[in-house]
């Protein structure tokens, strides 16, 4: 099964549980694909987490029964997940910029969120350049912090363009393109899921670093990246949209219509030395296949 058909079901799912408590890890388990990498599929081809996503359905499906119902505004707050009215109008007027008591005024007009449908698009009116390497084991040395996948804006993981900062102020980004000696000559940006053991399945552990042969440089951390098949895409443009359009193009054109799986390890986004900013900007992104 790849990636759209897994979202496709997943959407069934939480279509079909809207009105339950549902974790990520029980739908990603009904998929058969791990918390980590439906949560990152999701969010690069919908621009939205799986929380966005279960709420703005909620939220919707509760302006059509306001509006329809006579149904008192506890018992719906209640049906859709909210403990207390307040809860349910403060989370309301967010989605729709209108109150319960408006809706139920008829004032204002509502905001529609319908249920999701997938599409693949494999005509790609621009060819996706890559190229296959094999690889053993490497290490990489860098930094991380980490990172919550719910919170976004627009589209933007905040914490990780923060984190991007935080490196080029500090020097850091400088340091990891001085010491760098691997193969790959440029820095990295690493998703790697956690051992979570019960914890909040939403966090992941962002790397910012660089390949890297010798004693780890103080005060940086290492993280061993498993020898793999990987497909190596190239990306043109300027950042962050180059990126990310790539991504999705890979995740809706690419995988689809190939039989490569993704192989578990940790993907990688390779930034070389340049202007990011610039149009004619090139990098590279590593995924693992089998």
């Amino acid at each position: 099964m790849n990636w759209v058909e897994t979202l496709q079901k997943a959407i069934e799912y939480m279509e079909d549980h809207l009105l339950k408590d549902i974790s990520i890890e029980q739908i990603a388990k009904h998929v058969h694909s791990s918390p980590f990498h439906f949560q990152r599929t999701f969010f690069i081809l919908t621009d939205m987490t799986v929380g966005d996503y279960l709420r703005r359905r909620r939220l919707a499906l509760a302006a059509q029964e306001l509006a329809t119902s006579d149904t008192k505004v506890i018992d719906i707050a209640l049906k859709y997940g909210y403990e207390t009215p307040e809860a349910f109008a403060k989370a309301f007027r967010k989605q729709h910029n209108l109150s319960p008591s408006n809706v139920r005024q008829h004032l204002g007009k509502l905001k529609s969120y319908n249920r999701l449908t997938i599409q693949v698009n494999l005509k790609g009116v621009e060819p996706m350049n890559y190229r296959i390497v094999e690889r053993s084991g490497f290490k990489v040395v860098g930094q991380k912090r980490e990172i919550s996948m719910q919170i976004n804006v627009n589209g933007n993981m905040l914490p990780i363009p923060r984190f991007w900062h935080d490196v080029h102020v500090d020097g850091t980004n400088d340091l990891l393109f001085k010491i760098n000696n691997g193969e790959i000559k440029g820095v990295l940006g690493v998703c790697v899921d956690k051992e979570h053991k019960g914890k909040d399945l939403t966090v992941i552990d962002y790397w910012i670093g660089t390949e890297y042969i010798g004693e780890t440089p103080q005060p940086l951390l290492e993280m061993n990246i498993p020898a793999s098949k990987w497909v190596v895409f190239e990306v043109h443009g300027a950042m962050p949209d180059a990126m990310q359009n790539t991504w999705k193009k890979i995740m809706s054109e690419w995988f689809p219509s190939n039989s490569y799986q993704h192989a578990g390890a940790p993907d990688l986004e390779v930034y070389f030395t340049g202007n990011p900013n610039r149009s004619d900007y090139y990098s590279e992104i590593w995924i693992p296949v089998k």
